[in-house]
């Protein structure tokens, strides 16, 4: 996690060192949502990149397991127990997996059910998936498709076999950051006791990134354009160290 203050007091100090302008609070709040999902959606397209190299033979993490760490924070797993369909969660990014509860066979006495990684299919697949049994769904292959933000499965889980019929893993948007701030002597004031204070989700490493983006975009709004080159300069430096 990255305190936002520490974040919003560095972009301020940087923006007003040579007094090119100064930065509202609502402003920083938009610029810092901004930044935030550019550097998390960037996670992504990173990891494809690493995940088509060669591990590193050292022993510590390579790129593709410091980007899957920083992405497992938001992680998140739901249960479901409600048959064959079951809603996602308003803050889904990304399914990561489906997993079904079966006792296959039927309900065994003395066999506890366990968890079947389903397989995941497109909606227009599914007529195609049941007209041959070499690809039909059974209770030791099911599927699973995505349709109107509800997750579809088959076959449905027995509703006598388990209270809890499966799992949904996800990978949860992040958060919108939000600096909170009271007004004294016309000057924003940092208010940590406000409720609807919310720091960076990122991982505490992304500190530097996230200033130097938020710089980059008030560069941009208050007209100074040296400001967001030079942010943009930087942060170029910074990403192409850490794909070294």
């Amino acid at each position: 996690m990255v305190r936002i203050d520490d974040v919003y007091q560095k972009v301020l100090a940087l923006a007003n060192k040579e007094q090119r302008g100064y930065i509202t609070p609502q402003e920083f709040n938009l610029f810092a949502d901004q930044a935030q999902m550019e550097i998390f959606e960037q996670y992504f397209y990173d990891l494809d990149q690493f995940e088509r190299r060669p591990g590193s033979e050292s022993d510590y993490y390579d790129n593709a397991d410091a980007i899957r760490d920083k992405i497992q924070i938001f992680h998140d797993r739901t249960n479901y127990s409600t048959g064959s369909s079951t809603p996602l969660p308003n803050d889904t990014y990304r399914i990561v997996e489906v997993t079904v509860m079966q006792n296959v066979g039927g309900k065994i006495p003395g066999i506890t059910p366990y968890p079947i990684l389903a397989d995941k299919i497109d909606r227009s697949e599914t007529t195609k998936y049941n007209m041959s049994p070499l690809t039909k769904a059974t209770l030791k292959r099911p599927i699973w498709w995505l349709s109107e933000e509800r997750i579809y499965i088959a076959p449905a889980p027995d509703l006598a076999v388990d209270a809890t019929q499966g799992r949904i893993t996800v990978i949860k948007r992040p958060i919108k950051p939000n600096w909170t701030y009271v007004i004294h002597n016309q000057s924003a004031l940092y208010n940590n006791s406000d409720t609807s204070l919310r720091n960076f989700q990122l991982h505490s490493s992304e500190e530097n990134k996230l200033v130097i983006k938020i710089l980059q975009l008030s560069g941009i709004t208050i007209k100074d354009f040296n400001l967001a080159q030079a942010a943009g300069q930087k942060e170029a430096i910074i990403t192409q160290q850490q794909k070294q």
